[in-house]
């Protein structure tokens, strides 16, 4: 089975996981075509609120046909997805968007770098990196930024990865962001899968450049139809993007991951 499908996913299960943050598991028989990156579409009961709220994709159970999101409440279609349990039904659409090219991470020091909501996609990344890492060079490590020791989630980096942590307030890790993690860290990536807010994927970027790095970040912004229709969520880029003959890309479909080399931060 391949493709987007738009159907109605029964819920696992459901827990608050830091202030405001919850983890919730669906059944989804599109599961084992998850590539990492991937994000879903989420409708609301509301009918008001005609347009699915997109989340990324935390964990892909592809042999038990479920899928795991991660998401923060910030408004009121994730205020309504936080009352759900357990044998409750939310209508769902996905996988929607590409993922990061596993495949270019072999035999490179690979190291994954989220920050806030950005976490979360990024922890199949990293366990479907290690379930291809073969025996010799190129290593896999996780850089984490939070506001807080409130770090959700690090503890199943940890498991798949070597994990670096900074914090805004230094009450945990490098007191800093994901960049002055990294320096701290003393590693030096080949290699670098990125997810978290525009100005640390701004910074990435530039870090990128500077060292001669590869990079792909996946964009966070609002986005309308999810499926490429409504032009809602552009990015400018260095080319000019062959449905609009602008310079611009639509994340919900061009992305939301893009080689760094080709945006225009």
């Amino acid at each position: 089975m391949s493709g987007k499908q738009k159907c109605a996913s029964k819920v696992i299960s459901q827990k608050m996981i830091a202030d405001g943050i919850y983890d919730m598991w669906l059944e989804a028989d599109f599961a084992g075509d998850v590539v990492p990156g991937q994000f879903i579409g989420v409708y609301t009961v509301n009918k008001a609120a005609l347009l699915p709220r997109p989340i990324s994709i935390c964990e892909a159970d592809r042999k038990g046909s479920a899928i795991r999101i991660v998401y923060r409440v910030v408004g009121t279609g994730t205020a309504e997805f936080a009352l759900y349990g357990p044998g409750d039904y939310i209508m769902i659409l996905g996988p929607l968007g590409n993922g990061f090219p596993l495949d270019e991470a072999e035999g490179k020091n690979v190291v994954v770098m989220g920050g806030g909501i950005g976490v979360p996609p990024l922890l199949e990344t990293v366990k479907r990196l290690s379930e291809k890492k073969t025996p010799g060079p190129g290593e896999i490590n996780a850089v984490m930024g939070y506001r807080s020791r409130d770090t959700f989630l690090s503890d199943e980096f940890s498991k798949y990865a070597g994990l670096y942590i900074a914090s805004d307030d230094g009450s945990v890790g490098v007191k800093g962001n994901v960049i002055d993690a990294l320096k701290e860290s003393g590693k030096k990536p080949d290699l670098i899968f990125a997810c978290g807010p525009m100005p640390m994927l701004k910074g990435i970027k530039s870090y990128a450049e500077e060292n001669g790095i590869k990079a792909y970040l996946s964009l966070e912004e609002r986005m309308a139809c999810g499926v490429g229709a409504c032009l809602g969520c552009v990015c400018r880029t260095k080319e000019a993007d062959s449905h609009s003959h602008v310079k611009n890309a639509r994340i919900c479909t061009e992305g939301p991951v893009f080689d760094a080399s080709i945006l225009d931060l």
